[in-house]
């Protein structure tokens, strides 16, 4: 289940190849601009149709957005210890997002001054997967960063089953985070609903979280009418082990990553061949006793790689360069190799610290950047949910002393008026 690349010879990084889906050629993309197309001039008439079509659910305009009721009634009607995993998740996220909050900065001189104050969003929207399975987890890794970023609007879609109802335990993590606007509405014609409205959906001004193909390329489409989040890809995993790590451990975490579903990447990366064997054999147990055996050997028969480096300094730079959306760190001085890792989604240290910790009660987000924009982007954070606005002001002595630099930029960018709009006000004696 695992292909086995043998880099132990190469000085450089071991590139690690991500699985490409085939022969869809451009349909998805054909089918997403035809749908947001027709949500941006239909509004509701084509969210309907379309949720008819890809759902098979039928809904009228007044049943799009879910009432506040079913969803406060929605915390009795699942198990308690659902709530009690919800409420924990969201207060050891609120406890990290608390910490992310930048109040802005001033730098005060005599006759002048520059800084930044940071503003929230107006409004967002949440997308949280549904159909073949639901995500309560993601509703709170949307919601808790906006709320703390004081975000005042927050709407949330998620697609409806074939009873036209979005998940119970959706619903009661709605619950938990306090968000009581929620639309019965996925797909694309979710994210075009979001970003440009309709009469019964209000706009937003970004859209976060994560989706399939036609999510991810539906807020492609969109981008630079609405603000989006990173891509959400299929899920990655790379896991550095050595001296100290158990093979079935290992194992287990590929599954769990593999599990997520076809396209994803999972790679162990070691300097030891003993290590390689023995997860290949625990492999096949762990996938025989699971529910899904056959998807997650499909997963991990199509994502699934042991690479072999020389050594710990090898095998950390072939993980940068990789630049994972998870990492693991799992041999002996994990803790100070951070230091050394530029490049990663989120970062999971120790034997003890396996992914769904971080997906679940970590206290980190798990809408992550994949595809390796993870070289680039970062995890969902409350900076997600702010704006930067720089603020400057000059007495009449620092344009005196910033007028001949003024002049001379303007000078050499042909833009004389620049020049004109400072020597002005300097002409004037008052």
């Amino acid at each position: 289940m695992l292909e086995i690349i043998d880099g132990r010879a190469q000085k450089s990084p071991v590139h690690i190849l991500r699985p490409r889906p085939l022969g869809r050629g451009a349909q998805p993309e054909d089918t997403v601009r035809q749908i947001v197309e027709d949500v941006r001039l239909k509004g509701d008439e084509a969210v309907l149709a379309y949720t008819a079509q890809f759902d098979d659910a039928r809904l009228s305009p007044e049943q799009l957005r879910v009432d506040p009721g079913e969803i406060a009634r929605s915390r009795s009607l699942v198990r308690p210890e659902l709530i009690d995993a919800l409420e924990v998740m969201a207060e050891k996220l609120r406890s990290t997002c608390e910490r992310q909050v930048d109040e802005g900065w001033f730098d005060e001189r005599p006759d002048e001054f520059v800084g930044e104050v940071v503003r929230p969003l107006r409004r967002v929207g949440i997308y949280v997967p549904g159909g073949r399975a639901s995500y309560p987890s993601s509703v709170i890794m949307g919601a808790v960063p906006a709320q703390v970023a004081g975000v005042e609007g927050i709407a949330m879609c998620s697609p409806p089953g074939r009873d036209g109802e979005v998940s119970e335990v959706t619903l009661a993590a709605c619950a938990v985070a306090g968000i009581d606007e929620v639309y019965r509405v996925g797909g694309a014609q979710g994210i075009a609903a979001l970003a440009y409205g309709t009469a019964s959906i209000r706009p937003v001004d970004k859209i976060v979280g994560p989706g399939n193909i036609y999510v991810t390329l539906a807020k492609r489409r969109v981008s630079g009418w609405v603000g989006v989040d990173s891509d959400a890809g299929p899920t990655e995993l790379a896991i550095v082990a050595g001296e100290g790590a158990v093979a079935r451990e290992i194992a287990a975490d590929l599954v769990a990553q593999a599990e997520h579903g076809p396209l994803g990447t999972h790679v162990l990366i070691t300097w030891l061949p003993e290590l390689v064997d023995e997860v290949i054999a625990a492999l096949d147990h762990e996938v025989m006793v699971h529910p899904r055996g056959d998807d997650v050997e499909s997963a991990l028969t199509e994502g699934g790689q042991a690479v072999l480096v020389a050594d710990l300094d090898h095998a950390l730079a072939t993980a940068d360069a990789f630049a994972p959306e998870h990492l693991e760190l799992i041999f002996e001085g994990a803790r100070d190799a951070v230091d050394r890792i530029a490049n990663a989604g989120s970062i999971f240290v120790g034997r003890f610290s396996p992914v769904p910790v971080g997906d679940y009660v970590g206290g980190t987000n798990h809408i992550l950047p994949s595809g390796g924009a993870a070289r680039w982007s970062s995890g969902l954070s409350v900076r997600d949910f702010v704006r930067h606005i720089y603020v400057s002001g000059y007495e009449r002595t620092a344009l005196e002393r910033l007028a001949p630099h003024i002049d001379a930029l303007s000078a050499a960018e042909g833009l004389p008026a620049h020049g004109r709009s400072v020597a002005l006000r300097l002409e004037d004696d008052g």
